[in-house]
């Protein structure tokens, strides 16, 4: 099974939800799409994530939620 894009470490942001490899918060592509802001926009403030990481976080936040609800 391949690592998840998403990371929870205690010493990276105090253990907030990263992109892996980076400080960036998953919470910030989703307050980024909630704004109306498009996947490109977030990707070019934040560089160190990929398009590939972003969607894939984006699956998996999906595929939890329908999980939960089925």
């Amino acid at each position: 099974m391949a690592a998840s894009v998403i990371v929870r470490d205690p010493q990276i942001l105090g253990g907030i939800p990263c992109f892996r490899g980076t400080r960036v918060p998953f919470q910030n592509l989703l307050d980024y799409l909630e704004a109306g802001d498009t996947l490109d926009e977030f990707l070019e403030q934040f560089p160190t994530v990929t398009r590939e990481m972003a969607i894939e976080a984006l699956e998996t936040a999906k595929d939890s939620l329908l999980t939960r609800i089925e």
